[in-house]
């Protein structure tokens, strides 16, 4: 069995047993296997194994490395974890099921034209910048209950909502802030939780956990 395919079964195994000791548990999360920057032949044997759900943060690089392999299987879905500029929502529209970053009228408005256009309908996740931090993106949580309404105006399928917290800090507060904006729009999936906080995001009910280099190694 390849090394990575190990590594995934190795965190499924300890999200499992988290997930016994904690109550009201209603779904198993899924394992967003963060692939961006690897190339498909690092990727390959995870496909291969069954794994679904890819994250990448370049549309470009998405589209050269997936494009065939979406082809093939059509189950494979492809998460946009990183900032979308205006000016690739044609293509990311085309190549993603789920973008994990909105985080502008702007781009909320270019997302809807495109759907529109395309007739695909991405399901998308908020951005919050919950510790107000100028080098990240994200909505600022004061300005969400309005700026939900915007997108359901714009009828874009907003499932959820999604934060980097900050590095330096415990990340149990933001996921905690978390949980309490999700529950107060009504919405049921929360994308948080990386390869050093993912089992604490279990606490918080994360829905999707981005997990990259515990399954395929740090990049070089």
């Amino acid at each position: 069995m390849h090394k990575i395919v190990q590594n995934l079964i190795s965190i499924q195994s300890s999200i499992n047993s988290k997930l016994l000791n904690l109550k009201n548990k209603e779904k198993i999360p899924k394992i967003i296997a963060v692939s961006k920057t690897f190339k498909m032949d690092h990727i390959l044997p995870l496909v291969e194994y069954g794994h679904l759900d890819y994250g990448e943060n370049k549309v470009q690089e998405t589209i050269e490395k997936w494009t065939d392999v979406k082809i093939k299987n059509d189950k494979i879905n492809l998460h946009l974890i990183g900032k979308l500029q205006t000016n690739k929502v044609k293509l990311a529209v085309k190549i993603f099921d789920y973008i994990h970053s909105l985080d502008s009228e702007k781009l909320a408005k270019k997302i809807s034209e495109e759907q529109e256009k395309q007739n695909r309908t991405p399901k998308i996740f908020i951005q919050i910048n919950l510790g107000k931090e100028v080098q990240k993106s994200g909505i600022v949580k004061e300005n969400l209950l309005d700026f939900y309404k915007f997108t359901k105006d714009l009828n874009l399928n907003v499932i959820g909502l999604m934060c980097i917290p900050p590095f330096e800090e415990d990340s149990s507060k933001y996921f905690s802030q978390m949980r309490e904006l999700n529950e107060m729009i009504s919405l049921t999936e929360l994308s948080m939780g990386m390869s050093s906080d993912y089992i604490n995001a279990l606490e918080y009910n994360s829905t999707y956990l981005r997990i990259g280099s515990n399954i395929f190694g740090q990049r070089s």
